[in-house]
């Protein structure tokens, strides 16, 4: 399909996201907001969605993402849905930083810390992967899809395919700060969070 729509939600919160923890691959479920946020995502696209649709339910394989969108289906009256796992929509890792919080990383790597504020697209936290590494996985994976879907991913993955699909500035696609309380309609040239 030459432009699917995706209606792409990232995962609700966690008490790491709560704590501005870094996360990475850390597989940390969902806290109480982040499962109400998950919940107002799916009565949300219950709205929007066409009726009688026939759309891919597709996850990150990881425990917050998985848990959103059981929860969205739930929502949708589709709790039966098979959910495609894909690993190419796993989160970036953040490598020595994940489990620090951000007040430790600007305590612990102050010039790093510096230096992530003024290249966010390229910026690499040690042993770690930035926006720019992401790309040919996120891009690759968004032109593999043969049809408009529904997505459950994360928030580095969320700014990834902003600046695939928007030909954003790539400073201003990596310091976006993706909400997980909205859902966002994008496909080529558009985006509109619900």
């Amino acid at each position: 399909m030459a432009n699917p729509r995706i209606y792409y939600l990232r995962h609700g919160q966690t008490d790491w996201n709560a704590e501005l923890r870094f996360q990475g691959r850390k597989d940390i479920p969902l806290n109480a907001t982040g499962q109400a946020q998950a919940d107002r995502n799916g009565e949300k696209l219950a709205e929007i969605l066409p009726t009688n649709h026939s759309l891919p339910f597709i996850s990150s394989p990881m425990m917050r993402t998985r848990e959103t969108m059981q929860r969205v289906l739930v929502k949708l009256g589709r709790e039966d849905e098979d959910v495609q796992i894909d690993e190419r929509l796993i989160e970036a890792s953040y490598g020595d930083w994940e489990g620090k919080t951000l007040p430790q990383v600007k305590i612990e790597f102050p010039e790093l810390h510096r230096r992530r504020k003024e290249i966010r697209w390229e910026f690499c936290p040690p042993n770690g992967e930035s926006c720019a590494m992401m790309l040919d996985r996120i891009s690759g994976w968004y032109e593999s899809l043969d049809s408009d879907a529904v997505v459950v991913a994360h928030g580095v993955v969320g700014r990834v395919l902003r600046y695939h699909l928007l030909g954003l500035d790539e400073q201003d696609a990596g310091g976006f700060i993706f909400p997980q309380d909205k859902v966002c309609v994008i496909q080529k040239g558009s985006e509109e969070f619900v």
